[in-house]
């Protein structure tokens, strides 16, 4: 067996984090380093230690201090994690978006040290993830509003909503802007990240309440199967539109202006209300693709009538570095005692 150089304790899970925390392939960080694509294979894999100069080399490459790489705390898996699609995006991709996701649960770990955050009391509702027509979905956004709003009326915010429930809620880094909203059920608690490039007020608060039906159906799903993201369309739309609330006020042919009111009261697109008064019977099959064929004739599929509202962001996070910052722990000692550079903490919390 070949021995281990001498050193520091060397952490060889954070190597393979850092790489996909920038989203390189071995032998893009091996050519960055003067190595091989063989050796790092072999550094991450625990086979071998860099030794000192390589390691410093890699710090470099990667943009973390050789700290970065210390072992000693316990990783934490993002298996599971609910993308869209998984034809979409490459799997460097959904790795790198992974790998920040990682480090945020650093960055929790060292806030809840001083921060006292939400309990998280989500409930459970498991759907077969091969149940295509069932009830499942709907039932699920039921025992979910119930537990979470108590009241079949419009949901003020869903973001707010999931923080108060125990759940983080991250905006992806601009580097990982092809890769769709996705959420992930990990211990201790569940966390949702949002796309950067997506400006829609009315898609973000649709992509949140299908994320949440994934944390409350999805724990054993296999991710990215159709099925299962028809799942979580079907649940937000009973969560964000529920049919004791709103099927009295959907009408049954286009009335724009009506439409538009609606939009303004549920916080659901156009579009999302025109399905959704065809799924649940109020608007005929005829009228649903003529009204569709209206919003694209106008470019309204593209860009919907209406003032522009801005994003609901999340506030839980930068509260919580607010609340250490004002008891003497800036972002740098805070980034320290995660493990993560201040850059990469100021990416996943930007300061207000």
């Amino acid at each position: 067996m070949a021995r281990r150089a001498a050193g520091p304790p060397f952490d060889c899970e954070r190597l393979t984090l850092a790489r996909r925390l920038r989203g390189l392939r071995k032998n893009q960080l091996a050519q960055r380093v003067g190595t091989t694509p063989k050796a790092i294979g072999q550094y991450e894999a625990g086979v071998h230690r860099p030794p000192d100069v390589t390691l410093a080399r890699l710090a470099i490459a990667l943009g973390v201090p050789v700290e970065f790489f210390r072992a000693g705390r316990s990783p934490v898996s993002m298996d599971g994690a609910h993308f869209r699609s998984l034809r979409s995006t490459s799997q460097i991709e959904r790795d790198q978006a992974l790998a920040y996701g990682r480090i945020a649960t650093d960055v929790v770990a060292a806030l809840e040290d001083a921060v006292d955050f939400p309990a998280v009391d989500l409930p459970e509702y498991s759907v077969a993830p091969d149940e295509i027509a069932g009830s499942g979905p709907v039932e699920a956004a039921k025992v979910t509003r119930k537990a979470l709003l108590g009241d079949p009326g419009p949901v003020a915010h869903v973001v707010r909503l999931l923080e108060a429930h125990g759940v983080i809620v991250l905006v992806l880094p601009a580097a990982a802007e092809r890769v769709d909203a996705f959420s992930v059920g990990i211990h201790p608690r569940p966390m949702v990240f949002f796309n950067p490039a997506k400006g829609d007020y009315w898609r973000n608060r649709f992509d949140g309440a299908h994320e949440l039906g994934h944390l409350v159906m999805h724990a054993d799903a296999e991710p990215g199967e159709r099925i299962v993201e028809d799942q979580a369309n079907r649940f937000a739309a009973e969560f964000l539109m529920p049919e004791e609330g709103i099927s009295e006020e959907l009408p049954g042919t286009a009335d724009w202006d009506r439409l538009a009111e609606l939009k303004r009261i549920w916080g659901v697109s156009m579009a999302a209300l025109l399905y959704r008064a065809r799924t649940l019977g109020i608007m005929k099959e005829n009228a649903y693709r003529n009204a569709m064929s209206t919003m694209s004739t106008r470019g309204w599929r593209r860009q919907e009538p209406g003032g522009v509202r801005a994003l609901e962001r999340p506030t839980m996070l930068t509260r919580a570095v607010e609340l250490v910052g004002a008891a003497g722990t800036d972002r740098d000692r805070l980034a320290e005692s995660a493990r993560v550079t201040r850059a990469d903490l100021d990416l996943l919390v930007p300061p207000r």
